[in-house]
């Protein structure tokens, strides 16, 4: 992607089913968990460079040990600093002691050699990048049963809704977030649990001593997440470990964020990506599963693991910015995906360049859009197949062998033009040197492009703001000389906000949105914004289930071709030479590329919550009325 948008935030959980001392037996390290949870989220660092934090709880200790220990970074390298924390604390325990060949000894003494670990990367959607909104949370008590840690990758629409009912509850939030609403939430309904457990406990006569141990085994997690998750609106992978050793994976019933896990008798590990696990514990495809949407993969303290609905399925709505663009390509499914998404535009792109296949060059924006790339050559190349069968049958009888040559020959010219320079970073702080140092992120591959003549067919995973195509892809393409630019984007027009993960909140930074404000305002139509303006304004107190999508409005008049056609006017640099056309994919074609995973709320503003049509309009009444920031 020429434009980088936020990821969606990673997890990292991993239950060891086994004593220390088997993984210091079998694998030769004790820190067999602990290297587990180093790679699953080093491999998935791309979800989150905000900040970096993991939990480890032992469930054997006495009282009086420190039985759940934490470390978060919001460093530059946060990974590598939470994890020379642990390094920096084991050398204190150490002293010096050869210590590395008594497992029992270093459970009950070393930090970090726990059951459980959790592990989070943040990409912020929300508040300052400090460390107090790093992960994992955790709320605390003196009963083991009591203490809540939780990681997610989430975004809720209905905050203000939720935190009401908090302050209904009796309960004082510290902050204004979803996460402290989502902590507090299950923190709340694990406390009933707990208390109606132990009155139970108490009215059959057990003490107070016995009480405890009783809860730990009994405690229903799956009650508590259903009570806790009833009035939730957004997307949500959340994963939660309890003091005493209860762990719990949930997924939104829309399935909007993604989670996997893998289990045998030795370990159980969940990531939100599959091939992520797959590369960690060198398994098959077929052997890492998919938390289902709306269900709660809970490992008890015993081991015992189970997959419980929480909440009823909802159609699936999987964000489809995983497949275009977050999750790892190397996922047998999304690369497939990839693939097809470029192999389905090749026809668009075909008639575009009008099937002149000697004067046109194929390339693409590095890194993410090659495997749409090469699916975009197969499609053309499958074209040229039949068009040769074509040429040779109709001309039968009369082809010489340099006639046949000829025809055989013709084939797509494929260069490798834009080169990403990884070195450059916008560290400049003034607007000016920060323009012109973004002009030189991509560099170029001179002496291909024949000047004037040839056509510059160029795939990119998605266009957003278009400003990166416009201050640097474009300008520098165009310091080739070619006759024509045509930029493809594998998805459709990106229109609305997002509010479930991604940090696309403001229509304004949309080119496509531009786009169709400057055609209503060029038409005549400009009475269509004041009309959606009051339609939005309207419905600022209904509920949430009540309100409609009316910046649907804005789009209507125009055709998906003119809007294009439009973002090229507004993309092309003052003093680009070459002519600039802008192709899109179609969302009919997304749903044939990506089949199974039908999020598609960006480019059709069909969201799948209720809190999606309020944001949304709330967005617009921001635009409308010049405020800046977040629409929820």
């Amino acid at each position: 992607m020429s434009e980088a948008i936020k990821h969606e935030c990673g997890i990292a959980l991993i239950r060891l089913l086994k004593p220390l001392a088997y993984y210091q037996e079998k694998y030769g390290t004790w820190q067999y968990g602990l290297n587990k949870l180093y790679l699953l989220m080093e491999k998935q660092h791309n979800r989150g460079q905000d900040g970096a934090g993991m939990v480890n709880v032992k469930m054997s200790l006495e009282p009086g040990q420190e039985y759940i220990e934490r470390h978060r970074s919001v460093a530059q390298n946060p990974i590598t600093d939470i994890f020379a924390k642990v390094q920096k604390s084991w050398k204190k325990v150490e002293k010096g002691k050869n210590v590395n060949t008594d497992p029992e000894w270093l459970y009950k003494n070393m930090p970090f050699t726990g059951e459980l670990f959790l592990g989070h990367l943040r990409y912020g959607t929300f508040g300052r990048n400090s460390i107090e909104f790093a992960h994992p949370v955790m709320r605390q008590n003196n009963w083991k049963s009591r203490n809540l840690v939780l990681a997610g990758n989430f975004n809720l629409t209905n905050t203000h809704e939720l935190f009401n009912k908090l302050i209904e509850l009796g309960q004082h939030p510290k902050a204004y977030t979803d996460t402290v609403t989502v902590l507090e939430k299950v923190g709340h309904f694990l406390d009933e649990e707990n208390q109606l457990l132990f009155r139970q406990y108490k009215n059959e006569g057990y003490t107070n001593r016995e009480i405890s141990p009783l809860i730990e085994k009994n405690l229903d997690i799956q009650k508590i997440l259903e009570r806790s998750s009833k009035d939730w609106d957004g997307g949500y992978a959340i994963a939660g470990l309890v003091g005493h050793g209860d762990a719990f994976v949930m997924r939104d019933p829309w399935g909007i964020r993604p989670a996997f896990f893998y289990r045998d008798d030795e370990i159980v590990v969940v990531a939100s990506e599959r091939p992520v696990i797959q590369t960690v514990m060198d398994i098959h495809y077929d052997q890492v599963q998919e938390i289902n949407p709306g269900e709660a993969l809970i490992i008890k303290k015993d081991g015992h693991i189970t997959r419980d609905l929480i909440r009823v399925p909802h159609k699936r709505k999987s964000c489809s910015f995983e497949r275009i663009y977050f999750s790892r390509g190397s996922d047998k499914d999304i690369y497939r995906e990839r693939k097809n998404l470029g192999f389905l535009l090749a026809p668009m792109i075909l008639k575009t360049i009008n099937y002149d296949f000697v004067n046109s060059v194929f390339s693409y924006i590095p890194n993410t859009s090659e495997t749409a790339f090469y699916g975009l050559i197969q499609g053309v190349r499958e074209y040229l197949v039949d068009w040769k069968i074509k040429e040779i049958r109709e001309r039968n009888g009369s082809l010489t062998d340099e006639n046949i040559k000829e025809i055989i020959s013709v084939e797509p010219r494929v260069e490798k033009l834009a080169v990403k320079d990884v070195k450059l970073r916008t560290f400049i702080a003034d607007e000016g040197s920060r323009q012109d140092l973004v002009a030189h992120v991509y560099d170029v591959t001179y002496g291909i492009i024949r000047n004037d003549k040839d056509t510059l067919v160029i795939i990119d995973d998605s266009i957003v703001r278009g400003t990166t195509l416009k201050d640097s892809i474009i300008r520098i393409l165009d310091r080739l000389h070619p006759k024509k630019i045509i930029v493809v984007s594998s998805a459709p027009q990106i229109r609305y906000p997002d509010c479930y993960g991604i940090d696309m909140t403001r229509l304004d930074c949309f080119v496509a949105f531009n786009a169709a404000i400057s055609l209503l305002y060029e038409t005549g139509r400009e009475n269509v914004i004041k009309e959606v303006y009051d339609k939005c304004k309207e419905q600022e107190n209904l509920p949430k289930e009540e309100v409609v999508n009316y910046v649907k409005e804005i789009y209507k008049p125009f055709t998906a071709e003119e809007i294009s056609a439009k973002i090229a006017k507004l993309l092309k640099p003052v003093d680009c030479k070459a002519e600039v056309e802008i192709v899109y994919q179609t969302v009919e074609n997304l749903h044939i590329a990506c089949p199974n995973d039908l999020g598609d709320w960006y480019f059709t503003g069909d969201y799948p919550t209720p809190g999606g049509n309020r944001v949304v309009n709330a967005s617009f009444i921001n635009f409308v009325e010049g405020i800046e920031g977040r629409s929820y």
